[in-house]
């Protein structure tokens, strides 16, 4: 199986030197390339800026924006077989990007936002006969929060977790199916639950 993981922050511009972004550390999804490598699947790992080296024998594609993650998963989905998407994209971004640096005026500074495109989403509805996995970060009404997003994105199933898991090298997460049951549910090291994910998908692919 050839498997797209994203991973990773997204950022978006407000001028040159600054930006908005997330606390985004990407072990998970670097985990989850890691895990699908040793699994012997092809892995294409399209990551936004962080610490980490990538997992051996990967393709890996390096970007900046939600626009650049967006545009990178577009092309490599149509060669996978299957999307693992992990990253925490911005969901908003400034609609106007300034040269160079802002300066301090010593007046209040006001910023328009508008959404970025939902990548997943994108993929979701092209996916036809591939498998798609999303990642859902809720803090209230998790589980209906997970839910309306598997259904709006077109995903096979949703992992969901908590803002805890930022930055830690441990998680909790459930897979929540289509019907809205939880198909499973585990805790630990993100690198030990990124061997279960892959192992579940996998067997996933292989019923079908």
């Amino acid at each position: 199986m050839r498997v797209l993981i994203t991973a990773g922050p997204t950022r978006e511009y407000l001028d040159d030197v600054r930006y908005l972004s997330n606390a985004s550390s990407g072990r998970m999804g670097y985990a989850v390339a890691e895990a699908a490598g040793v699994a012997g699947h092809e892995v294409v790992l399209v990551t936004g800026p962080v610490a980490l080296t990538p997992p051996q024998g990967c393709t890996v594609v390096r970007v900046e924006t939600t626009g650049q993650m967006g545009r990178a998963c577009v092309e490599a989905f149509e060669d996978c077989d299957c999307v693992v998407a992990v990253a925490a994209v911005c969901d908003f971004r400034p609609l106007c990007r300034h040269e160079g640096k802002l300066t301090k005026t010593g007046e209040s500074v006001s910023v328009e936002m508008i959404e970025t495109d939902d990548v997943l989403a994108t993929l979701g509805a092209d996916k036809r006969d591939r498998f798609v996995v999303g990642f859902a970060l809720e803090a209230r009404n998790p589980r209906e929060g997970a839910l309306q997003k598997l259904r709006a994105k077109n995903c096979d199933v949703i992992v969901l977790n908590a803002p805890e898991a930022i930055g830690s090298d441990e998680n909790s997460i459930e897979l929540i199916d289509a019907s809205g049951s939880v198909a499973a549910a585990w805790s630990g090291l993100k690198t030990e639950l990124a061997t279960r994910l892959v192992e579940w998908i996998g067997q996933q692919w292989d019923s079908d």
